[in-house]
């Protein structure tokens, strides 16, 4: 029988930390309006006195009669053993990748983790596996009443056991919890490891928690990265690249977001990075070196020192996500959750990458169009003040804050950052540094000759965009 929903204001600091408060059983019910009545229905919630914007309703229910979940693990790791390794398979491979995209890319995590890269005669299963887009998450993928499509949120799905530890692959000591693990700690032999690309956007390491997965526990250093092992990220971006010409994020006709989305399109170096992937496994020919924010240098901070410009109508960046120590009972390593809601604990200190003084983020493999911007590129958009709590991030999304477009306009409004006219003496001096960019990724193994035709044309419609 269900329990009466909780509601809970966001509180100080925008988090979700507030007491809950339970609102009657008499004044909501499981059921949809249907011409202005409610109908029961199990799949809706209906309140009496309708939601609020920025506030947050939680269910707790009990549960029964779970679904197997986890096969999916066993079933890819069976079928790629199988196209590999026998004679008679309908088909068959030499080479075996794994690519995921946000949820897949973490059932790919959480595959690593658990072991299933040797197949049941112990053989390599994945020769190389590209988790992109996943943060430093895993999945609920397998344990009793897993919900596979959880991730998390600032504003939803929280407390799931998705951003949980481990997140680095070589094995680290918590020193709230006590427990030791990696994410490969339990993969078995080296000879069953797969070649491993680790690849992102801005937006990650704000709503997913990504710099996990490179820093030590305490946020204190870089963490070690195995030899097997590249990270790589695309600064200015999103969870996946946003339409051009770029917009506000909005549904039903009303704006999501406070910006317009990022439309900076990385795909071009996942193309590469794809080829650069079979190479390493092929014959060894090692992929570039991996590219990411880093503490050492400055390039990593914790958001409160995140030095963003001054631009008008941009406020600074919202609410980071952050992962939680979470206790979901004494069974959880069997697979059971015996505590619903978890108990909470202390975020682990999560950081974000440093900007430029356009704010744009300083480390990683910025795309011809970001290097050589016409906008500001962030990992971040801040929620429309209509939808509630303004102060939080839209999921998945990026900004694109575009540049004055003369000295005089850019006075005017007081923006910080250079005018178009103060970057660009002209058209084809703009499509001159895009193609100086562009060649100089080429070399360095994050863009295929053929695409340049492409991106030249990308970058000659951005400019007739943003001067109209």
């Amino acid at each position: 029988m269900a329990q009466a929903p909780a509601t809970r204001l966001l509180d100080d600091d925008g988090t979700f930390h507030a007491e809950r408060r339970v609102v009657p059983r008499t004044d909501w019910q499981f059921a949809r309006l249907v011409e202005g009545r409610p109908v029961s229905d199990p799949g809706f919630i209906y309140l009496k006195s309708g939601f609020e914007p920025g506030k947050i309703y939680e269910v707790v229910y009990r549960a029964q009669n779970p679904a197997v979940v986890g096969l999916g693990l066993a079933a890819v790791r069976d079928f790629v053993s199988y196209i590999k390794y026998e004679p008679d398979a309908v088909t068959s491979a030499r080479r075996v990748y794994g690519f995921g995209i946000s949820q897949s890319g973490r059932f790919l995590r959480h595959f690593l983790y658990q072991g299933f890269n040797a197949d049941e005669s112990g053989r390599q299963v994945f020769d190389g596996i590209d988790a992109h887009v996943a943060g430093g998450g895993h999945g609920s993928f397998n344990h009793r009443f897993a919900e596979p499509s959880r991730d998390a949120s600032p504003l939803s799905t929280f407390f799931y056991p998705t951003d949980i530890f481990p997140f680095t692959d070589v094995e680290q000591t918590d020193p709230e919890t006590g427990q030791t693990d990696g994410l490969l700690s339990h993969s078995g032999n080296s000879k069953v490891l797969p070649k491993i690309f680790y690849t992102f956007s801005s937006y990650e390491y704000w709503g997913r928690a990504a710099s996990l997965i490179h820093t030590t526990i305490d946020g204190s250093a870089d963490a070690l990265i195995p030899d097997n092992v590249r990270i790589y990220y695309f600064p200015g971006g999103q969870h996946g690249p946003g339409p051009f010409p770029p917009a506000r994020l909005s549904a039903q006709g009303k704006p999501l977001t406070q910006q317009m989305t990022s439309p900076n399109d990385y795909t071009w170096a996942m193309r590469a990075l794809l080829v650069a992937m079979d190479r390493w496994v092929k014959d060894g020919t090692p992929p570039p070196q991996s590219r990411y924010p880093r503490i050492a240098d400055g390039t990593l901070v914790r958001p409160d020192a995140v030095r963003f410009p001054k631009i008008p109508g941009v406020g600074s960046p919202g609410k980071i996500h952050e992962a939680y120590r979470v206790d979901y009972g004494p069974r959880f390593k069997q697979g059971i959750i015996d505590l619903e809601p978890p108990r909470v604990g202390k975020p682990f200190p999560t950081m974000v990458p440093q900007v430029d003084a356009d704010g744009i983020d300083q480390a990683g493999v910025k795309m011809p169009e970001v290097a050589v911007p016409l906008a500001t590129y962030t990992g971040w958009n801040r929620r429309d003040p209509d939808t509630g709590s303004p102060d939080q991030l839209v999921d998945f999304s990026g900004s694109y804050i575009p540049f004055a477009r003369t000295a005089a306009d850019r006075k005017r409004t007081g923006d910080q950052r250079p005018s178009l006219e103060e970057r660009y003496p002209s058209r084809d001096h703009y499509l001159g540094m895009i193609a100086r960019e562009a060649i100089k990724l080429m070399k360095e193994g994050f863009l295929l000759p053929e695409d340049l035709p492409s991106i030249l044309s990308r970058a000659e419609m951005q400019w007739d965009y943003i001067l109209k």
